[in-house]
């Protein structure tokens, strides 16, 4: 059975263990989809389930396959006493883009963090995914410091 083209939403929900071969899957294809170096999908399924046991990683899926995925982590905030949500990936894969999968899947990540007692969610995307940047500011989400209209926020990273 398909999911609805209509509703979307209605096939977003929390990964479970018997969808985490799909799911290593789905990271391991964004990766390769951006020629990013990446594990093979069984070692990455098996992280996933570990960090989801620990706590403080949720995933969503949603699709009939599942054939979305994100991630996200969460931690306590220095400067509230709340948590922060760090959405580490958000995937559709190729052939389902376009149909609002995306998008109910970060309304869904959005009502999560918020379920879980996150006051902020932070991501970073890389400038040429235009579709990701619209579909992120379109949810609310600035790549300006503080404001609109601030400064724009670089995002550093190192391997170590």
């Amino acid at each position: 059975m398909r999911e609805s083209m209509s509703d979307p939403a209605a096939s977003v929900r929390s990964a479970t263990p018997h969808d985490m071969e799909r799911v290593g899957q789905l990271l391991h294809d964004f990766n390769r989809e951006y020629d990013d170096p990446t594990p093979e999908p069984a070692w990455l399924s098996e992280r996933v389930a570990r960090l989801i046991a620990g706590g403080d990683t949720v995933v969503l899926v949603a699709g009939e396959a599942p054939d979305a995925v994100a991630v996200m982590r969460f931690r306590e905030s220095l400067w509230v006493s709340a948590l922060e949500c760090y959405l580490a990936e958000l995937y559709v894969a190729p052939a389902h883009r376009g149909r609002g999968l995306g998008r109910a899947l970060m309304e869904a990540v959005l009502r999560t963090a918020r379920e879980r007692g996150a006051a902020y969610i932070d991501l970073n995307t890389g400038e040429t995914d235009t579709a990701a940047r619209n579909l992120y500011e379109s949810l609310g989400f600035s790549a300006s410091e503080g404001v609109p209209g601030g400064p724009i926020n670089i995002y550093y990273e190192r391997e170590l």
